[in-house]
This record gives C-alpha cells, structure tokens and sequence, in this order.
C-alpha cells in the first residue's frame, strides 16, 4: 500500500510539474510560438536533415515530446534584480534584519547571486522561438538558392504561417523546382602551358561530366581537386582565384554550356599588373633554425650544421644531431615544390613532440638566375627539456572497499641529442579490504606499487635501412620499455615485470601500425596458499562437495582436513585442508561423491593451479587500426582494428634445439616455469552515424579467440577475456557473465573467446545533460583448451544462443573535456537460466546493474 501511494505522489507530482509549466508565459501578444517547420518539395514532404537545417529558425528542442528546455527558462525571471528588489522590500524591516545579520555587502552579493543562478537557469534552458517573418523570408530564399545549386534554376519557394490556438503557429516552405539543367558541353579556356598539360593528363578525372545534371557542388570540388594537383606539382604562386566557371544557359532547351576557365599568374608592381604564365618551382634551400624564441629574434646565430643540403642554425650550441631533425622534415632540397610536403613536415615535426607550433615559410631565391627557385624556412621553438605530472585518485571496487592511488610521470626530451623521449613513471595505491588474507590487519591492508621505463626512438632501429618499406613521412619509431608491478595482501600477492620493444608508424593519417617485435611477460605470485580465501566461490563448492561426501559416507574424509561448526557442519581448512581433500579426489584415496561432484572437484583444482601458477609469456604481435575520425566533434566515422599475437613459439624452439628436458607432463620449462604457447587473434569494429545534430547512433562488433598449443593447454589470465561491466555487458557486472551457459560461478570468470555486439542512440535531454538507450550482447566461452565443464564451452554454432543480451537506459553530463555516465543495464536474456526460461525474468531493477564510467563506451 505503502509503495501504491509513493508511485500516485510521484505521478500527481510530474502530472502538477506540467500543467504548471506554461509555455507560451514569455510570448506576447500578436507573437506566435514556432511549434513546427513542413518542407515540401513538389508536392512530397522532405524530412532530410540536410534540408531542414537550410530553415533560420526551429523549433525548441524536445526529449519526449516535451521541450524540458523551454520549461527551465520559462522558470527564470525576467528581470531578477528588480524581482529582488521587490522581495527585500515586500517585508517591512525585511533588508534592515537582512543586513543586521549578514551586513550591507553580504546582503548585495545575495542578489547578485540570486541574479547569477537566474542567469544559469536561461543558459541552462532555452528561449521560446518566436516566429520572425524576416528569418522566414531568408529561409525560403535559401531554400530556393540551395535547389538552383543543385541545377534547378527555375526553382520558386513560399512559405505560409498557420496560427494556432493560444499563441502557436507552424510554416510550412513550398518549393517548385521544375526541370532542371544538364551538362552538355565543357569548354576549357587554359592560358598557362604547364597548366593545359596538367589538366589534359588528369582530364579523365574530371568531376564535372557532360550528361550529369548541374550541381554547384561539382564545381567546387573541381576547383579544390585542381589546385592541389597544381600546388602539388610545383606551382607555388597558384591558389583557387585562378580556376573559375561559367554557365551558359540562355535559349539552350535546359542544357548548361561549361567554361572552364584557368587564367595566368597576376604580378603586381607599384604602378601596373601584368600576367604571366605559370611556372614549376624548385626548392633550392631548406634553412632550419632550431631553437627560436622572442628573445632570440634578431640575435646572431652561434652554431650551425649542414647535413644532406639540408641547413641548420641555433642561436646557441646546436642540441640536436642533424639527421633527427631532418628525418622530420619531407621538404627536401633540389626537388619540385609540392604543397603536400609542408602539411606532411607540419605532422612529423608534431609526432616528435619537441617543439611548439613549427613555423613554415617559402620564399623566393633572388640569386636562381631562373627566377623559379625557392628558400624553405622552417621555425622551431623547443618545449622544455622536463616534464613532470602527478595525479591522485580515491576508488572502490568489488576487492577494495576503499582505495587511494597516485600515479606521476617524468618526460625527459632529446636525450641522446636524436629526439629521443624518456618517460619514467611510477604508480602506487593503498586499500582497505575486509577479503584480504589477514582479517586482523589495519585499515589500510592493501598496497600496489609500479612502474616503467620507456625510451623512444623517431626511427626505426634495425641494422638495414628501412626508408623505401616504411618512409619518413609515415613518422615512424621505435620503442623500449621495462616494467615492473607488486601488490601485497590483494589476490595473491603478485609480482610481474614486463618487456616491450615495438615499431610503430602510420600507413596515412587514418592508418596506425604496431609491431611489437618482443613482448615478455613474467607474473610471479607469492600467496598461493590464500587462493580460496581469495576466490570464496570455489571455497564454498569444494566445501559443500566435501560436506555432501561426508554425508554420504561418514569418516571417509580425514578429520585432520575441516573444523566443525556449532550446526555440525564440516569447513575445509585453508590451505591445508583444501589441497589435501583435493590430492585425496584426484588420486581416488576417497571412494564416496558422485561423478559429477569428482569432475567438479577436478575442475576447480584445474582453475586452481592456472590463476595460481607462475606465467612467463614471450610473445610478438601485430596491430594495424583505422580511425577516419576528422576531430573531437566527428560524428560520423568508424574504426577497424585487427591484431595477432604469438607466444611461446622461440622459446620452445630453443627449448627443442637445446634437447631440454621436458616435465613430468610433458611441457618445457624457461627459468624454472612453464612458458605460454598460444596464438591470438582479434578484430574491433566501431562505427558512429550523426543522426541529426542532437543525436548519433553508434555500434561496436568484437570478437577475439586465443589458441593454446604446444607447450600450454590453456590461456594465462592476463591474456584472457572477460565480459560485463561498464564498457562491455552492462546487464552484469565485470567479470560476472559466463562462460557460456555456466551462470558466472566464480569470482573472476574469463574465457579464451569472446563474442562482444553493442548498439547505443545518444541523444541530447538538455543542455550538457545526454541520454541514450542501449543494446548489449555478448559472452565469453573455453574453446580448444582443457577445460572439461560443457557449459562452458562452444563446441558448435548451436552455442551462439548463449549470447546474453542486456538493454538499458543511460544519463550523462558533457564537460567539454570529459563526458560523466551513468548507465543502468537490465538482464533482457540470461544464458544462465534453463532454456525456455531465459528472456526478460530478471528484467527489473532488483536484478539490474549500475554503471558508472567517464567517456563513452565505445
């Protein structure tokens, strides 16, 4: 009854919010209310956003039909400070008590605050849109500019205003367009030469066709692609003013005549303007200067260098080595000027992160008796040398009920004179967890500490040149770095320390490799005997197994194994009691326990001793990932990313050739563990279409699958995959979904393939304020590895009903900088549940999960 009456308050609650809200309260007499724009295009209703956008006016801005916007500026007032005047002034002696307790200035600053909020409320909101005929008026004219663009230039357009009850109205946009124009003839009006040249070799790509109907757009682009190809071919004093057209479409029966027209290069002297044709440029000189500030300008120059005609200066000792600076820079002395060299030399210059903003310039070279030579200046300002950064975070998680971390990070610029960058980093945390081996133990129970070292390189480092397979302008480099990483009293203590020598370079702008030639990893953990205090689940299933024994055979388990409870219940000691019942099973020293209950007790010894074994993992990968994402406010884009990764393959060949010995099960040992021998392969997909303005649809694909073979059976855990959580499944928890069909049995589920789909609408509620609905399915199954339990495993495609699916809702704030979510993820189809019985029966808030990230997922 209780909760009846809660849900009518809410109700009467939203239903009072809204008939209070008047949105016509700020719209005067004889105004009208915009409610809604109608484009009809030859009779037919055009709802393309491309067009509609063309209108000067819209709409406000609705979620739900309902314009919240408007609603939270129509709750500002007016005119707040005369609104607060009147409040200080409605109470006798009101603003005399007021500054009694306050004082005279306090009492001011509380209106200009009240003034502030008000402020925020109409930022926050939005203003009515108030039907302006003159806006109106412009937007039919656009519409009917746009259609003639495109070709109909007969095009007309009305519009029509329709009042409705209590200060609404709606236009509607007519448009006729009439026949429209074709191309039928090109006719080229080239002064220049090397122009005419130009443009006869590339005629065959030509954007503007005879036969296509006429489209403005076709112009442009042609006259964009034409001055890149002769920027790019030497012509250095060419720019677009150059290219025009024009249309001949009198008495032509609707056919349009196109004169392509590309005049000569204009000089202007003091006293007249002449033409000349256009000429190809050389670059004679490239003049670098290396380290340029304010106070340096018009300061000698005390050192410089040349190196492969390049020619370097600094105002003091040059602190570079030539060729790191040069490798940079795609302008190259005694080749023709190509205006792409500038943009590529800009990017460069970027990736090596050295210096601010370089400064490029051309100039003619007075001394080419030619006159056709040009001087290329290149500007650099060097960043500091160090770089320092620290942050501090505070957590929770599933482990740690309470965590402090830092991190900060040292970058060290042009280390060994080459460009080098040394970044050394360094990370620690403090936790509280009651899971933790030692109950007794102070607060902060739980330590983490790290950290690594890497070193750059703006170059591939290889013993044999590597230019013509991987050039300069792909801005390659070479990296190395060691880490190392320690945690006490989490999980099981565990210690690793890693090794990484990779190459990375871009293909193009859109287009990144990685090849990590050597990636070793070595995990070491120190507490293996608190495994089960640790993984609790397994606990309780090898407990209530032992205790099902018991029962069925009293006195069959060694007394010296369990304690018991005052309800008479046997508990397995930890670490003795466990791994003594499990040697007892597994070497049939117990004859009770059904099948079922030994494979069980065999399983979780199984994933016993691989989360709990030592890994070394000597692998090499390669990653190439395509990003076509144009800036931070590109919203419609995709990235494509494929990786493979190899382990174990050197190393059991050296093994072999050195006739090492194997282990009594049959594996090869490296420095006393059993390295990882497997291959991995996984492909990612994102793509993101705009919508509208307010809204985007975005989809992510995963799949992923690590073999073992050879030297290992199964997936060391760093390298295996997990689903759930807030990037993920966000019907379940990190780590809580699968394997397959199993219900998520243990603390930590992981598999060795994962299937990952999701769909997410993104629209905007108000303001910063961002919503979305979502679609998540996915899990994770054991797949050519030893891991015996059949729920777990896909063995067919038959298994891909096991794929859960959540749906959900989600709230967030946008920054600017950084976007704030809230997602909440409900369990729509459970694999774990009996089939028949897995769609939409955990679907409520009880069995909903609460995410919480910054940034979008995917």
């Amino acid at each position: 009854m209780k909760l009846q009456i809660t849900k009518i308050s809410f109700i009467l609650l939203i239903v009072s919010f809204f008939t209070s809200c008047d949105a016509v309260k700020r719209v005067k007499t004889n105004e009208y209310l915009l409610t809604k724009n109608t484009v009809i295009v030859d009779d037919k209703e055009v709802k393309e956003e491309l067009i509609t956008n063309l209108i000067y006016q819209k709409p406000n801005t609705k979620f739900l039909r309902v314009p919240f916007s408007l609603y939270i500026y129509n709750l500002a007032k007016e005119y707040p400070d005369s609104t607060y005047q009147k409040w200080l002034e409605k109470k006798t002696n009101r603003k005399k008590r007021l500054n009694q307790l306050l004082s005279k200035k306090q009492t001011g600053e509380l209106g200009s605050s009240y003034i502030g909020f008000n402020n925020w409320i109409k930022k926050t909101g939005e203003a009515p849109v108030i039907i302006d005929t003159i806006k109106a008026r412009k937007s039919k004219k656009r519409l009917e500019t746009y259609y003639k663009r495109l070709g109909w230039f007969n095009a007309k357009a009305s519009y029509k205003i329709t009042p409705k009850e209590n200060k609404r109205a709606s236009i509607s946009y007519t448009i006729n367009r009439f026949k429209p124009y074709f191309i039928d003839s090109i006719i080229k009006q080239i002064s220049s030469p090397i122009v005419d040249s130009i443009y006869e070799s590339t005629k065959s790509k030509n954007l503007i066709k005879k036969g296509k109907q006429y489209d403005r757009n076709d112009l442009k682009n042609e006259r964009d692609r034409m001055t890149i190809l002769l920027r790019n071919a030497g012509l250095y004093h060419f720019n677009q003013d150059y290219i025009g057209f024009e249309a001949d479409t009198f008495n032509t029966g609707h056919k349009a005549n196109i004169f392509y027209i590309i005049e000569d290069r204009k000089i202007n002297t003091l006293d007249s303007t002449y033409t000349e044709p256009f000429e190809i440029y050389t670059i004679n000189k490239v003049r670098i200067v290396t380290d340029f500030s304010i106070k340096n300008n018009n300061k000698p120059f005390k050192d410089s260098a040349r190196y492969n005609k390049y020619e370097l200066y600094s105002y003091d000792k040059l602190r570079f080595k030539p060729k790191a600076i040069t490798d940079a820079i795609s302008i190259t002395p005694g080749t023709t000027f190509n205006d792409i060299d500038r943009t590529l030399t800009l990017n460069q210059l970027g990736e090596l992160r050295m210096f601010k903003y370089p400064i490029i310039d051309y100039i003619e070279d007075l001394q080419d008796s030619t006159g056709t030579g040009l001087i290329a200046s290149i500007i650099l300002t060097p960043r500091k040398k160090y770089s320092f950064h620290v942050d501090f975070d505070a957590f929770t998680s599933s482990i740690q009920q309470y965590g402090v971390g830092f991190s900060s990070s040292l970058l060290i610029r042009n280390v060994f004179r080459g460009a080098e960058i040394l970044e050394i980093s360094a990370r620690g945390s403090l936790g509280s967890s009651k899971d933790a081996a030692d109950s007794e133990s102070r607060f902060f129970n739980i330590s983490e500490i790290g950290g690594d070292v890497k070193l750059s390189f703006p170059r591939i480092l290889l013993p044999f040149n590597t230019d013509k397979i991987i050039p300069k302008y792909m801005s390659p480099f070479t990296s190395f770095s060691i880490g190392a990483n320690g945690q006490q009293n989490v999980g099981l203590d565990r210690q690793s320390a890693n090794v990484i020598f990779n190459y990375n370079w871009k293909s193009s702008k859109a287009v990144t490799n990685q090849f990590d030639l050597i990636n070793v990893e070595y995990v070491r953990n120190l507490n293996t005997t608190n495994y089960f205090v640790v993984y609790q689940n397994s606990y309780n299933q090898l407990n209530d197994i032992a205790r099902s024994i018991e029962l069925q055979e009293p006195n069959s388990i060694n007394p010296d194994y369990y304690t018991v409870d005052d309800t008479g219940n046997i508990n397995l000691t930890i670490p003795d009691g466990t791994t003594n019942f499990i040697n007892d099973v597994e070497n049939n020293n117990i004859s009770a326990g059904s099948r079922d209950e030994i494979e069980t007790v065999k399983s979780i010894n199984e994933r016993k001793e691989r989360l709990s074994e030592d890994n070394l993992i000597f692998a090499s990968s390669f990653t190439w990932a395509k990003d076509t994402r144009q800036s931070i406010n590109d919203n419609n884009f995709y990235r494509l990313r494929f990786k493979v990764e190899a382990a174990g393959n050197l190393l059991s060949l050296i093994s072999n050739l050195a006739s090492i010995q194997k282990n009594e099960d049959g594996n090869y040992k490296t420095f006393g563990v059993i390295h990882s021998q497997y291959i991995k392969f996984e492909t990612d997909y994102i793509k993101h279409w705009s919508i509208t303005n307010s809204t985007v649809l975005a989809v992510r694909a995963f799949g992923g699958i690590a073999i073992p073979y050879g030297n290992s059976n199964n997936i060391p855990f760093t390298r295996s995959y997990f689903a759930g959580g807030a990037n993920d499944n966000r019907g379940w928890r990190a780590y809580d979904l699968g394997p397959g069909s199993s219900g998520g049995l243990n603390e930590f589920n992981e598999a060795n393939f994962k299937l990952a789909f999701n769909a997410e609408y993104r629209f905007t509620i108000l303001g910063s304020f961002k919503g979305a609905v979502f679609t998540d399915i996915g899990n994770i199954w054991n797949a050519f590895d030893n891991v015996n339990d059949d729920a777990s495993k896909f063995n067919s495609f038959k298994d891909l009903e096991e794929l859960a699916v959540a749906t959900g809702m989600g709230l967030r704030y946008d920054f600017g900088f950084a976007v704030f979510r809230f997602d909440v993820g409900f369990k729509t189809y459970n694999p774990a549940r009996t089939v028949g019985d897995r769609w939409l029966k955990e679907f409520n808030f009880s069995n909903s999960v609460f995410n919480i990230g910054i940034n979008y997922p995917f």
